[in-house]
């Protein structure tokens, strides 16, 4: 397997190729390197870079450059899968790691093509690039670095380069959750103690430690890792576990009407029953109708009456299921009291909103690790007519942003805006397999 590198500062991998793991795999010819200075292919008192056209600032490596270091190297080791290092190209991952290590594997020789200045010209690209890799969104100084991280990251796994296959297997990003924390001696260091289990010597108890370690850490800190996964039926299972108790409360009172006053609401029959759905579906514990008029609580409650007695289950067990979580009250005091009793904490309100005034608050979909460290409940709260009020907004512990599209318009439903934003903060977004190998030319 070859691997070609072209780069105008070959000297920075020197070290890197011939270190640990890597320069191990290189004595055994388990892959062989071979570095170009793109400089050797400048005539005399040539420059290697030229200005870009255009109102802008920079230089960019010649096309003519580029293209005769790729043609002597795949005159030299034959075609390449070309990868050009680039801040806009295809993110790195462990999926994407694995593919590259399979693409190495199947066409023995990749190329990397690492750029300084600005850049390389676009044609460069367009012509010869199999794919432009990026090891993240920010920019450095050149290609060099983001090819070591991708050098490294695909040969851990070509079997044989990491002694241990399990290793591999077991590492963070390899399945849905992270690794688990790991310990060794001394037992006690600065007032902290390895865990007793894991010097119990029950292996049983040891793998389940593990198991629960991996899944809360991943919940916490590597959600959005987490829901990128296909999870099994006992991952998701094991997940939840770690993820605070959510409820969802739609307010009648104290939202805004037409006047721009604060006052009342209708309730009407579509806001329990698709709400409802919504939150059985993403787990939501109770769902909260709030509303102090009388009549309105009537309605309600008739409707509740039916979908909870036998004829409402016998015509409909699903929306049966799905009305269930439903709790009627008359204002947000009795909703927080509610979840007091049940979680023994209050829980972290969690409103939306479009106003500007409260960006100090916003928060995005993102930000589940922010609001989750208390390990408190977290109440999400909607409201009809024209939104909640500024004094409900006030009480909020975090607002997050509106819903938004690339239109102007933007009147959704609170039905549809519920179900959006739990889908958001709280439901599986799996990236297929197909999805990972339209990373790259196959």
């Amino acid at each position: 397997m070859q691997i070609s590198i072209l780069t105008l500062f070959p000297n920075l991998y020197q070290e890197f190729l011939g270190t640990s793991l890597i320069g191990r795999a290189r004595e055994r010819e388990q892959v062989k390197f071979d570095l170009q200075s793109l400089f050797q292919f400048c005539q005399p008192k040539q420059r290697i870079d030229s200005p870009t056209f255009g109102h802008s600032s920079g230089m960019l490596l010649k096309p003519e450059m580029i293209e005769a270091a790729i043609v002597q190297q795949e005159q030299k080791f034959g075609l390449a899968f070309k990868i050009f290092l680039s801040p806009k190209g295809k993110k790195l991952d462990q999926q994407m790691g694995q593919l590259l290590a399979q693409k190495l594997q199947t066409q023995q020789h990749l190329l990397f093509v690492a750029a300084r200045y600005e850049g390389i010209d676009a044609r460069v690209e367009q012509v010869y690039a199999d794919l432009e890799l990026s090891i993240g969104d920010y920019v450095l100084m050149g290609g060099d670095l983001p090819a070591m991280v991708s050098i490294e990251t695909l040969l851990r796994n070509i079997p044989g380069v990491i002694g241990k296959a399990d290793s591999v297997e077991l590492e963070s990003f390899s399945g849905p959750f992270v690794e688990y924390p790991e310990y060794t001696a001394p037992v006690v260091w600065h007032d902290l103690e390895v865990p007793a289990v894991l010097r119990s010597g029950n292996h049983a108890a040891i793998d389940n430690w593990r198991t629960e370690q991996a899944a809360e850490r991943t919940v916490k800190h590597n959600f959005s890792w987490l829901r990128s996964c296909e999870l099994s039926e006992t991952q998701k299972q094991l997940a939840k576990k770690y993820i605070p108790n959510h409820y969802v409360v739609l307010m009648h009172d104290q939202v805004v009407l037409k006047d721009g006053q604060a006052g009342t609401s209708s309730v009407t029959s579509l806001d329990l029953h698709d709400v409802a759905r919504s939150a059985a579906t993403y787990g939501i514990k109770n769902y909260y109708i709030v509303t102090p008029l009388v009549d309105q609580q009537r309605i309600v409650q008739t409707l509740l009456d039916f979908w909870n007695g036998s004829s409402g289950i016998k015509h409909n067990i699903h929306r049966h299921i799905a009305v269930s979580k439903i709790k009627l009250k008359a204002s947000l005091e009795e909703v927080l009291q509610d979840i007091y009793v049940q979680e023994q904490v209050a829980p972290v309100l969690v409103s939306t909103s479009a106003r500007a005034s409260y960006l100090a608050k916003r928060i995005s979909y993102f930000d589940q690790e922010l609001v989750w460290q208390s390990a408190a409940p977290v109440l999400l709260m909607f409201g009809t007519a024209g939104g909640l009020s500024s004094g409900l907004l006030e009480r909020s512990d975090f607002i997050l942003g509106p819903i938004v599209g690339f239109s102007d318009f933007n009147h959704l439903s609170v039905r549809s805006a519920t179900a959006i934003v739990l889908d958001r903060w709280l439901g599986l977004q799996p990236k297929s397999q197909a999805q990972n190998l339209a990373k790259i030319r196959v």
